[in-house]
Formats: C-alpha cells, sequence, structure tokens
C-alpha cells in the first residue's frame, strides 16, 4: 500500500518539478535588444566566444615533481636569504628609544601647538551643550482638538 502512495507522489513530483526547471531553463537564454546599435556587436561577442573555454586552452598537469634535491636547494637557498635579511635588519639603528620619553615627547609637541579657544571645552560644556540640545528637541505640547463647548 505504502509502495503505490510513493510511486504515485513521485509520479506527482516529477509532474509538477519538470514546468518549473524548464521555466528556470528558460529563463538564461540570452536575449539582445535588436533596436540596440549595439545588438550586432554583443552577437559578434558571444558567437566569437560561445566555445570557451576549450579543454585543449587549459594546461596540461605535470609530468613529474621536481627530484627532492633542488626542492632541498630551494628551501635552504631561501633560509639563506632570511638570515642575511635578518641580519641587515638587526644592524638598523633604531632611534624609537625609550617609549615612555617618546610619549613624553610627543605631548611637549601636541601642547606646543595654540588651539582654538572655541575649540577648547571642558566636560561641564559638552554635557550642558548637549542637555539644551536635548531641551530643545522636545515636542510640543499636544493642540486641544476638542470642540469648545
Amino acid at each position: 500500500m505504502n509502495a503505490q502512495f510513493c510511486k504515485k507522489m513521485g509520479l506527482v513530483a516529477a509532474v509538477v518539478v519538470l514546468p518549473c526547471v524548464t521555466a528556470c531553463a528558460a529563463a538564461f537564454a540570452p536575449k539582445v535588444d535588436e533596436a540596440s546599435p549595439l545588438a550586432p556587436r554583443v552577437e559578434a561577442l558571444v558567437a566569437a566566444n560561445r566555445h570557451y573555454p576549450r579543454w585543449s586552452d587549459f594546461p596540461a598537469a605535470p609530468e613529474a615533481l621536481p627530484p627532492a634535491s633542488r626542492i632541498a636547494a630551494n628551501v635552504s637557498g631561501l633560509e639563506g636569504q632570511g638570515a642575511t635579511l635578518a641580519g641587515q635588519v638587526s644592524g638598523i639603528d633604531w632611534t624609537l628609544g625609550d617609549p615612555e620619553a617618546l610619549a613624553a615627547e610627543t605631548r611637549a609637541r601636541v601642547g606646543a601647538v595654540p588651539v582654538s579657544p572655541d575649540a577648547v571645552q571642558s566636560q561641564a560644556d559638552i554635557d550642558a551643550l548637549a542637555r539644551s540640545l536635548r531641551d530643545r528637541a522636545k515636542a510640543p505640547p499636544p493642540i486641544d482638538r476638542r470642540p469648545p463647548r
């Protein structure tokens, strides 16, 4: 009994799914506006590249890997270059010095730049401005729309 039900439902599903699949496939059919001045150029480009890429356009797989001795030589050469670079980096005279001294020097340089008096605000000034803006943003009281009696 259940086997017949499954067969029937499979047939119903195939009948329902097949039109949906064919409708989706039709959506991928290319359409070019024939009134467009670029239509001939588009058609020519599509026709020229319709079968691209072909398997013959891909490079062939390598026949064999390089021997292990050549790979080892490449690795040791890279390690030698890394050691040379590390030696060059260690020879650089880094001028950063003490981080606390650098921070103090930076604070002094920033403090030496004059600041506009308008830009200097305390936290209280900022809070007062925010409070006044919030007060201004409050909605007015509702209008009494009842008719007078």
